[in-house]
């Protein structure tokens, strides 16, 4: 069967100064806010507003009213935009708003189908992020995954608790262990510790403890 979807490279990206624009107050619309407004300075257009997008408001949401759109209307709302998200009921105007967002060198996440990015189906556990994406293809796909993904990755404070040993343990390992595969196996070895994990549920200096056994064991 032919694949015909974008080859799409998964990336994290600092959007703290980067502005997104979604033109549409419906359910896409507020769905795509609700996600972006968490991660940039986001701006919603529209002739009218779900009740969860005036809340979003009230949260930083940026809500521009409009009747009408001319070429120059959008030209002027996406002149500074990194990500211009087309969500009206009317296709024409996504294509025409896709197409002056193109030129004008933003990156455009159509709803009508593949374009420059998909946004993916996202598991967050503190400072661990999981994006789930079929580039667009099966939505409701992404969602399956992340409800069956996230059953095995319960929302406690172990996982981020073990990203915050591991950093401080690279930053040991690194000044003695000289040998980059060995401070790498080290690091595996706490992360398969059943020990570890059981004493982060209860106290991270007796699991710092524990992990730190793993390189002094390794030195002698």
């Amino acid at each position: 069967m032919k694949d015909d979807l974008p080859q799409l490279l998964p990336l994290m990206i600092d959007m703290e100064h980067k502005k997104v624009v979604i033109f549409g107050g419906g359910q896409v619309g507020e769905r795509k806010a609700t996600l972006f407004v968490k991660y940039a300075p986001t701006t919603l257009i529209s002739r009218s507003f779900t009740s969860r997008i005036y809340d979003l408001g009230r949260q930083g949401l940026e809500l521009i009213r409009v009747s009408t759109l001319s070429d120059n209307e959008i030209q002027d709302h996406i002149n500074d935009a990194f990500i211009v998200i087309p969500a009206t009921s009317d296709m024409e105007l996504n294509i025409k708003i896709s197409d002056l967002a193109h030129s004008n060198g933003c990156l455009v996440n159509s709803v009508d189908g593949p374009d420059d990015l998909a946004v993916p189906s996202i598991i967050k556990r503190g400072n661990i992020t999981l994006a789930i994406s079929t580039q667009g293809a099966s939505p409701a796909l992404s969602k399956f995954i992340r409800l069956k993904i996230e059953e095995t990755i319960p929302d406690g404070a172990e996982f981020e608790e073990m990203v915050q040993l591991l950093k401080e343990m690279r930053e040991i390992l690194k000044t003695e262990v000289t040998n980059q595969k060995d401070r790498a196996s080290i690091l595996w070895e706490i992360l398969e510790d059943e020990d570890v994990w059981k004493a982060l549920g209860e106290s991270y200096k007796v699991a710092f403890d524990i992990a730190r056994k793993h390189m002094e064991v390794n030195l002698r």
